[in-house]
């Protein structure tokens, strides 16, 4: 990952930097592997549920179909693979990225640093690296899914990219008046305050914005879903570091970041109609001959072990367990005949949302050892839509010395897009990823407008280049082609999606979260209107 600010990666140091940004850098798994580890026994009990609505994943998209269906009278079982991670003033529930553990690690991922193996206990961690061809896809667990190891940006795309890269029939209007502002409400979007960016900690920010601005490239402040009040108690002594340090790249152990689960999941279990079940990995989703959904699950406990196999069945089934799984759960159900009849496009137009993560290296630049976080300015080069892209500087944890280096992170509209394929011998769908996919928009627009913010004497180490990944994975179940516009599955009554594979393969130039989250909130509208008492 970033620990290539250094000439070396110790095992100890691998996630340095890079998961502050979000970068997989240079960590590859193979998908699949370690699959067999706590699979269920004879004696492993079997248990059989009948509920109104499953909600699988627990993220944006999973968070608010939680919340207006329970909102609306709704009764909701939402399924997470991964635990509940509490936090609080000086809380240690998250691990930190220059010390890692086995809290960082899905237990069906097998990690490698720079072709090397690293050996954590196996856990129920924040990520689960996918590495299928040509591309590694880091993949959230966890109660509230990527908003709670995303950095948090809450970008809202311009009109011109939006229409350009989104179906026609998703009305800009309404998205800018509506869903755009509800989400930035739920989440508490707010920009950093003036006294903190002028602290000493928050040297690499202030760097970031003087360097574009002299590049002459747009600055602005970029909202983010923080209680800031938080990063400044931090640098009042009254908490330890998280925000202030860049230590908090995995999480915000002290709290005051507004994930979702501490904002539309909370809110839904006050309604009491939300059954939040954890550790509830999903095995199998198909369609019973009476047209109901049912889903195989296995309960674990936190190291993957299997306690309990789960055979649930619904009248409705929402799947919101992100790009990666949504779609291959899907394939997987095609394939098998459990779900035989959908639509053809299913597994096409998947998007890396043209992500890249720079290594920022600058003598003369003072950045800092310590930089506070997670970010506070952002480049948005939207005026062309046809190659709109974002670049963003990203704190990194703290260092034992000055490594006169900091971060920053791209996205953009390649029109690039991979595929799935079934893979019967592993019972799996992978992911076909072109090589070089995202080259135009790279070599064309991101690259060299990092490299003008950077200046002369800089350095920029590219990660991506030397392992091609990304942390938003969009597409595969793309609305209009696999879903109507409200992410209503064609053909398929009472099956619903609502996260990030209903992306057109990118995000309009802004990191998904707030899109995904804009797009649920629109779709759950219309299915709240005109499908409770119905489908659902």
């Amino acid at each position: 990952m970033s620990s290539l600010v250094t000439s070396s990666v110790s095992r100890r140091g691998f996630l340095i930097g890079a998961a502050s940004a979000g970068a997989a850098g240079v960590v590859a798994a193979t998908a699949g592997v370690g699959r067999g580890f706590g699979a269920p026994t004879r004696t492993t009990p079997v248990t059989r549920e009948e509920h109104r609505v499953v909600v699988i994943g627990s993220g944006f998209g999973g968070g608010v179909a939680a919340l207006r269906l329970t909102s609306a009278g709704v009764p909701v079982t939402l399924l997470e693979r991964g635990r509940r991670w509490v936090t609080g003033p000086n809380a240690t529930t998250f691990p930190n990225a220059t010390n890692p553990d086995k809290r960082i690690l899905w237990h069906q991922s097998t990690p490698q640093v720079f072709g090397k193996p690293l050996s954590v206990d196996p856990y129920v961690g924040l990520f689960e690296s996918i590495s299928d061809e040509n591309m590694t896809v880091m993949v959230a667990a966890g109660l509230g899914g990527g908003s709670l190891v995303y950095q948090g940006m809450t970008l809202k795309p311009i009109e011109s990219v939006f229409t350009s890269h989104f179906p026609a029939g998703i009305d800009w209007r309404a998205m800018d008046t509506i869903y755009y502002p509800r989400v930035a409400r739920m989440l508490g979007a707010a920009v950093a305050p003036d006294s903190l960016i002028r602290s000493p900690n928050y040297r690499a920010a202030r760097e970031f914005a003087a360097h574009a601005r002299r590049a002459g490239l747009p600055v602005q402040k970029i909202p983010m879903p923080i209680d800031w009040n938080y990063a400044l108690a931090e640098l009042a002594g009254k908490m330890r570091p998280a925000y202030t340090d860049g230590s908090g790249a995995i999480g915000v152990n002290n709290g005051g970041k507004h994930s979702v689960d501490v904002t539309y999941i909370a809110q839904a279990e006050r309604t009491g109609l939300l059954d939040v079940r954890t550790l509830h990995d999903v095995t199998d989703i198909r369609r019973a001959r009476d047209g109901r959904w049912v889903v195989e699950v296995h309960r674990t406990d936190e190291t993957g072990r299997v306690l309990e196999t789960k055979v649930l069945t619904t009248g409705a089934l929402i799947l919101a367990a992100g790009s990666m799984n949504t779609t291959r759960m899907l394939m997987c159900a095609k394939a098998t005949g459990g779900i035989g009849d959908l639509p053809d496009a299913l597994g096409q137009g998947w998007g890396t949302n043209a992500d890249r993560i720079y290594i920022w290296n600058s003598l003369t630049s003072d950045f800092g050892a310590t930089q506070g976080g997670p970010v506070v300015y952002g480049s948005p080069n939207w005026s062309d839509p046809a190659n709109a892209f974002t670049l963003i500087q990203a704190s990194i944890p703290p260092l034992p010395v000055d490594a006169h280096s900091t971060m920053m992170v791209g996205y953009g509209v390649s029109n690039a897009r991979g595929h799935f394929t079934y893979d019967s011998a592993r019972h799996q769908a992978v992911l076909r990823w072109p090589h070089e996919g995202d080259a135009s928009i790279q070599t064309r627009h991101l690259h060299p407008a990092a490299t003008r913010i950077a200046g002369p004497g800089s350095t920029l180490v590219d990660t991506n280049a030397i392992v091609p990944s990304t942390w938003h994975p969009v597409g595969g179940a793309n609305m209009g082609s696999v879903c109507d516009l409200d992410g209503r599955v064609l053909g398929q009554r009472g099956l619903y999606v609502v996260d990030g594979a209903l992306m057109p393969g990118n995000s309009a130039a802004c990191n998904p979260s707030m899109t995904i989250a804009a797009i649920a909130e629109r779709a759950l509208d219309r299915i709240v209107a005109a499908d409770v008492g119905s489908a659902i």
